[in-house]
């Protein structure tokens, strides 16, 4: 059965902090602001952010300051990446970040009406072109995933209305590198047996953040991804048709890359997301990039 059809914006608005307003906490304030809510940007450094998003500088690997956060607060979205790839940084953000934030609304009596946490689908260890759903297991097979995994786990014990969105791979403007890849004729055809990669547009990861944070019966799991789990070649293939470019056929090292990316190859689905009533803006790979290709903005 689908779930309640509630407008995200009918409710009078919120005060809003999304910790960690980077790429796509950036283009989720401008939403927010554009809906008529107050929103808050934590930031660790200083930087621009988009008009109505108010700087809020704070380190949350830092419990001593988030001792300011913004009073009375309606909803918060975590949206912190970490800076490098190694585990110690993604347990001070996915896991020991989280931590702080919520401790520090818990001790400042806040009651946000919902906190949502920006995790990933790579906590999905399947990699033989398995569908995976929010009921699927999540065994993770690299211990940096673990840690948002964790991460999932501290907010679902914690005394908030919380909401967990696992975001597939995260492509748009200013991510254009398989674009890239094939227009300077790097790219490679990896050939054999699909191998399925899984992405969205950051339109769509600001879109639908919006939308779940003020959703009237928002489950606790959601997966976001678009509608068409494509094999890396469908991607390569339409791309290269798009720019006019013949891929080159593939080899020995397109055999070793493909190897190496297996943990890859699975099926998300977004069936709850989309009985949730958000409308993707980009249902596919094609419509994202294409706009891509094209220099075109995003519906507003």
């Amino acid at each position: 059965m689908a779930e309640p059809q509630t407008d995200p914006f009918a409710r009078p608005p919120w005060r809003v902090l999304i910790a960690g307003c980077g790429y796509v906490g950036a283009e989720l304030g401008r939403r927010l602001v554009a809906a008529g809510h107050q929103v808050w940007g934590l930031r660790r450094r200083p930087a621009a952010l988009p008009a109505g998003v108010a700087l809020l500088q704070a380190d949350l690997a830092q419990p001593a300051t988030l001792r300011d956060l913004p009073p009375r607060l309606d909803g918060v979205i975590y949206a912190a990446a970490a800076d490098r790839g190694d585990d110690d940084a993604y347990a001070a953000i996915y896991h020991h970040g989280l931590a702080h934030l919520l401790d520090a609304l818990v001790a400042r009596g806040q009651r946000p009406r919902r906190v949502i946490f920006v995790s990933s689908t790579s906590v999905y260890g399947q990699a033989h072109g398995e569908w995976v759903d929010e009921s699927s297991p999540a065994e993770p097979e690299r211990a940096l995933s673990r840690h948002l995994l964790a991460g999932e786990t501290l907010l679902a014990q914690s005394p908030f209305p919380g909401t967990a969105v696992r975001l597939s791979g995260i492509y748009g403007p200013g991510r254009t590198r398989l674009i890239e890849q094939v227009r300077n004729g790097h790219a490679r055809l990896q050939g054999g047996p699909p191998a399925f990669t899984n992405r969205i547009h950051r339109d769509d990861c600001a879109g639908l953040l919006a939308h779940l944070l003020t959703l009237g019966g928002a489950q606790a799991l959601y997966l976001g991804s678009d509608s068409d789990p494509a094999s890396q070649d469908e991607v390569l293939r339409w791309l290269a048709a798009q720019l006019g470019i013949t891929l080159p056929p593939p080899g020995e090292a397109a055999a070793t890359d493909a190897r190496h990316h297996s943990g890859q190859n699975k099926r998300c689905s977004n069936r709850r997301l989309l009985a949730s009533g958000y409308r993707l803006i980009y249902p596919t790979f094609r419509e994202g990039y294409g706009a891509l290709l094209q220099g075109h903005d995003a519906p507003q």
